[in-house]
């Protein structure tokens, strides 16, 4: 445990952070697990919807969310 104000003060912010993380990692991991379960239009507009919020709040990387979003399309598709 820090001894100093300002680094107690980061590591509650980061344990907030962390956590909120990893809640919308958890929400698209959901997603895309019920995507599998069945293959609809619908489950993959709310698949993809789930990805692009994850990436507007900077918790996955952009190229990544491409690249699920590809891999599903290609599922769809097939």
């Amino acid at each position: 445990m820090p001894n100093i104000k300002s680094a107690m003060k980061r590591v509650k912010v980061s344990e907030k952070k962390n956590l909120r993380n990893r809640m919308v990692k958890s929400g698209v991991k959901t997603a895309v697990r019920k995507f599998n379960e069945q293959e609809t239009a619908e489950q993959y507009a709310a698949t993809t919807s789930a990805i692009d919020k994850a990436v507007a709040k900077g918790i996955i990387h952009k190229n990544a969310a491409n690249r699920k979003k590809a891999r599903l399309a290609k599922m769809v598709k097939a």
